[in-house]
Parts: C-alpha cells; structure tokens; sequence
C-alpha cells in the first residue's frame, strides 16, 4: 500500500503514514495543492516554522506511460506569497513512486545550525550530516553524493541560493546523467527547504515494489493509445519540432507573432532571435560535435526528448539544458544573442540552485535600473556572480525581480503576483496575459499554455490578439491542473489537444492505476477542484481581484511592432473563474 512519507525537522523524525481516503485518487499538484490547503496557514511566513513543503509523483508517475516522469514540489511561496506548485521532469520522482511513497511532507523547523540530507530507501528513511556540502555548487557537489550513494540514486537537493533563502531558489533534480540540471525552479521552494536546513533528499529505488495497477490491462490500453497520439504528432514524434530543435523551437515562432519580449518587455521581437534559436542549437551541436546533442530525454521513459546538451567550441559540455524559456531569459529579454553566453548564465543558475526565468527577468530589471547595458553578456555573468558570491548586491538580486525593482525603483517591472512573466509577451498574445493575471501562481505560462491554440494551432486556431478569451483560459487552466497531477509532462497537451484518442489514453492509464471509472468529462472537473483549493489558500493568504491584473506601464506602453496595449477588461479576468 503506498504511504506518505512525513519528515519533521524540528526533532529529525520520518515517519510513514497511511494515505487519507481524501488523498486516494490524488497525485502530483492534485495531491501537493490540497495537503499545501489542508495543513499550511495561508497567512504564515513562508519562511518560518509553520510553513510545509511536499513533493508527489504523479498518479502514473513510477510507471511505463510515456514521458510521466514528473514531479510536483508544493507550498506556500517565499515570491508569491500564495500557493505554489513547480513541477519538474527527473527520474528521482519515478523512484519515489517506485518505492510507493504518495507523498513526503517536510515541516517544523531546525533547532541547530546543521545542514541535513534524507536518504530514502525500501528499508526507511534516515537523516545523514550534509554540512560538508554546503557553500558549494551543485555542479561540484553531485559527484560527490553520487560516490557516495551509488549512480542509480535520484537526488533532490537545493544550492547555496537555497541555503540563502533567496527568493529565486529552486529545488533541483538529477537528470538522465546525473547533472544537477532539472528545476521545480518556480517561486522560490528552494528557500523553504533552506530554511529548514535540508539540503538533500536522496532516493534508491533499488528492491522497490513498483506502483501498484488496479487494472492492468486498462492501464496498457490507455498507455498505447498516449503514445501512438505522442509518436505521431507533428510537434511531439520523433524527428517533429520539440525533439529536433527543443522547446527553443518557439524563439523564431515567437519572434514572428511579435510576442517575444525583448529587452525587460520594452519590445516584441528580438533582431538576434535567429541566433539564439534552437535551430541555432542544433546547428552549433552539428559544427561544433562532441557531446553536443539535440533529442536529449530529461528522464527514462521520455519519448518526446525535448532537452539538449550544448557543447563549447571544443566539442566539451557547455550545459545542459538550454529551454526556450532559459535562452529568452538570459537572451532577448537582457539583449543578449551569444549562445555561449547564454550557455554560461545557464550554467551559473544550475549551480546556485536558481530559476532561470526569474535569474534572467531579474538581470533584465537591473540593465532598466542601470546596472548594466542591455546586450552586455560579460556584465550579465558579473551581476550572476554576485549572487553567487552573496554580496549585498547578490542577496538583493536573488530575491528576484519585483524586490529588485523596488530596490532601485524601476517602473517596467513585468510580474504577477510578485513572479516575473515568462517568455510570451501578454499585449501581443492576449489569452497568455490572462492566464498570467489570473493564476494562482503568479505569472505562469504552464498554469494554462494557450499559446497552443493561439499561436501554433493546437486544438483549435484562435486569433492571438483576441480579448474574448475567458471561456479558453478556464479551460486550459483546469485541463492543465490535471495533467499536473498525472504525472506527464504537460507537452503531451499538443498531441491530445488534436488526438482525442491520446486524451482518452491519459484517462485510461489513470482509471487503471487507481481503479476510478472517470471520463474525459471528468477531466475538467477534477481540474476545477484543484484550482478552487488553490484559489481558497490564496484568498486566505489576502490575495484580491486586485492581485489578478497586469502590470500598469502594459496599459500605456505600445509594444512594438504591432503596436498594442494590454487592453483585456478587468471584468473579463474576473470572469474566468464565475462561470
């Protein structure tokens, strides 16, 4: 029977418990959403002893379904302020499953400056002293724990950005080869596991009893039918879009919608897209060689293998990954169009233990603050290093971009609910805007990607600069609350968007791990319950109507090349969830 995992680090106790009938049928942000709802104070500090945080595979996650390796990390956010939910692809969520663990739950607090890991195996859970592995990147500090506790291991750890309490700190998970490259890197859950000074949790599948199938043969149904949708869709097959140029695929996509924000969101298209491409990617992996790889799987059993790894001019390891989001962060968005450079900044996150898309928002507010030129890649690294090294500066940066607004009092600071906007520009792609004002997460592309049907014509083709989007933006939000919970990477959306049989494959391998009977009609409704706890935590943390808006400088300021303003009526956002 799987079993939540409790750890106390107030007196260093793990305890397994039996699951609640209430959590049964919940995985992933389901089951991270309603214990965040269940058991946090939504007006704690985040930091502070009455804060939680929980990691939960998903329902199939652990299992042979195609790419459901993913991972939910919840709690109430150091950024936001509200719930969060970062959601990651890594095999150590799948050994997590493996070893029938629903969900771990970390609360209290530490009584003592020690610095702690968890090492989880069949056998129990037992605490070992991590503070010799402090104060050091991620990339020095892997190989090691990898000696120490075998290659097949999955580590789930955070950086000295962590261990700082920034603001910006994610938690970070092994890859297929073992680099400390796959981030929950949204909203600053790192910091929480900072501030009760565990620094590692490491999990050993071996001898694990798999996850339990209630029905087996509905779940191989189900299974099949995902991935032949997968495996023949232009965007997610083998050879298609997202494996042969990776999620940077979108940056000349983008770029020619003119939604592409380009130095700290004063422009929608970027004159150096081309070069930081993932077309670009790919040709710099084919000239260079080496290790240089596209069609790289973030964790076994990917089959869309979306991921990279970049080489350096001589064919050694660069890093890996480059995603869309990461080169338009430290890219167009900072004026920026040297892959190496990119590359370098990618880097330098990974090993602090750092969101790339808050890291490069951040450094963009602070070329507007005058802290740097836009387009200076060698002072970018600079204001990177200085979070590294924890100067006063680097403290203020790592608290993300609105705080470094504040900080040296910049107007065009382009966040939601205190999370800086990811890489689709909301004047220019109206439906995404909405879905960024209104998440729970703060500004979110993930929370409700329609950027599917409105750009790339994904279930459906919809006129980007429409304002009449309520009824879509719902719908995305509670579709994708699902497939968070699944398990899957949420990119299996394309292929169901358009393959009905693939969405009835995501109902099946559910419906046979947990012996439910729902339908696709369910689907919306599960999503819908999930969104109203999360919207409840928030309204209990203070969160208003008045939270659900874009920034004001978006109202006035035209967004070339078209030319437009954020012009979505206040009552259209707050219609979207008073249906």
């Amino acid at each position: 029977m799987a079993k939540i995992l409790r750890v106390n680090m107030t007196d260093r106790t793990a305890a397994y418990e039996d699951v609640p009938d209430k959590y049964k049928f919940l995985g992933g942000r389901g089951l991270t959403s309603t214990i965040v709802h269940d058991e946090v104070d939504p007006t704690c500090h985040p930091l502070g002893p009455n804060n939680k945080i929980v990691f939960a595979p998903g329902i199939v996650t652990g299992t042979n379904a195609p790419t459901s390796g993913r991972v939910s990390v919840g709690g109430k956010s150091p950024l936001t302020g509200g719930i969060k939910e970062s959601n990651a692809g890594t095999g150590w969520s799948q050994l997590v499953g493996r070893l029938g663990i629903k969900a771990i739950i970390v609360e209290g607090y530490p009584t003592d400056d020690g610095w702690w890991g968890l090492h989880i195996t069949k056998d129990g859970a037992e605490f070992f002293p991590a503070d010799e592995y402090t104060g050091k990147g991620l990339y020095e500090v892997y190989p090691l724990l990898f000696d120490k506790f075998g290659k097949k291991v999955g580590i789930a750890s955070i950086g000295i950005a962590g261990e700082r309490k920034y603001a910006n700190s994610g938690v970070c998970f092994n890859d297929i080869d073992n680099r400390p490259s796959r981030y929950s890197g949204r909203g600053g859950l790192g910091a929480v596991l900072g501030s009760k000074h565990l620094k590692f949790i490491v999990v050993d599948g071996e001898g694990a009893p798999g996850v339990e199938i209630v029905n087996k043969g509905l779940f191989d149904q189900g299974r099949k039918k995902l991935t032949q949708a997968l495996r023949s869709h232009d965007i997610t097959k083998p050879g298609g879009g997202l494996n042969s140029y990776g999620t940077a695929i979108l940056v000349n996509i983008i770029n020619e919608a003119g939604g592409l924000p380009t130095r700290n969101f004063r422009e929608g298209r970027f004159e150096g897209a081309a070069k930081t491409s993932g077309e670009a990617m790919a040709e710099l992996c084919k000239t260079r060689g080496g290790v240089g790889t596209m069609g790289h799987p973030c964790h076994p059993g990917c089959i869309i293998q979306c991921s990279n790894v970049i080489p350096n001019p001589d064919g050694s390891e660069l890093v890996s990954v480059i995603e869309y989001e990461t080169t338009w962060a430290f890219g167009a968005n900072c004026g920026i169009d040297d892959l190496d450079v990119i590359g370098k900044l990618t880097w330098m996150a990974n090993n602090y233990g750092m969101d790339t898309i808050e890291a490069g928002g951040t450094i963009a507010v602070a070329m507007e603050a005058g802290l740097a030129e836009f387009g200076d890649g060698k002072r970018a690294i600079e204001l990177m290093e200085e979070i590294g090294k924890g100067t006063p500066l680097g403290h203020i940066l790592g608290q993300g971009a609105a705080t470094t607004g504040k900080v040296f009092g910049v107007v065009r600071v382009p966040g939601v609910k205190g999370q800086n906007m990811p890489a689709y520009e909301p004047r220019a792609i109206k439906g995404i805007g909405m879905t960024y004002a209104i998440s729970t997460m703060g500004a979110d592309h993930t929370s409700g990607y329609t950027i599917a049907p409105e750009i790339l014509a994904c279930g459906g083709d919809v006129d980007q600069f429409d304002v009449d989007k309520a009824e879509l933006v719902r719908n995305f939000q509670y579709a994708t609350a699902f497939i968070d919970s699944t398990g899957h990477c949420l990119f299996i959306a394309f292929a169901i968007l358009d393959i009905p049989e693939g969405f009835e494959g995501l109902v099946e391998e559910c419906n046979g791990v947990l012996g439910t009977e729902w339908t696709m009609d369910d689907v919306g409704r599960i999503g819908k319950e999930i969104l109203a706890k999360e919207r409840a935590f928030n309204a209990a943390a203070g969160f208003t109507k008045a939270d659900d808006r874009l920034p004001e400088f978006m109202k006035y300021e035209k967004l070339p090349p078209h030319d437009v303003v954020w012009d979505v009526p206040d009552e259209t956002l707050d219609a979207v969830f008073e249906e």
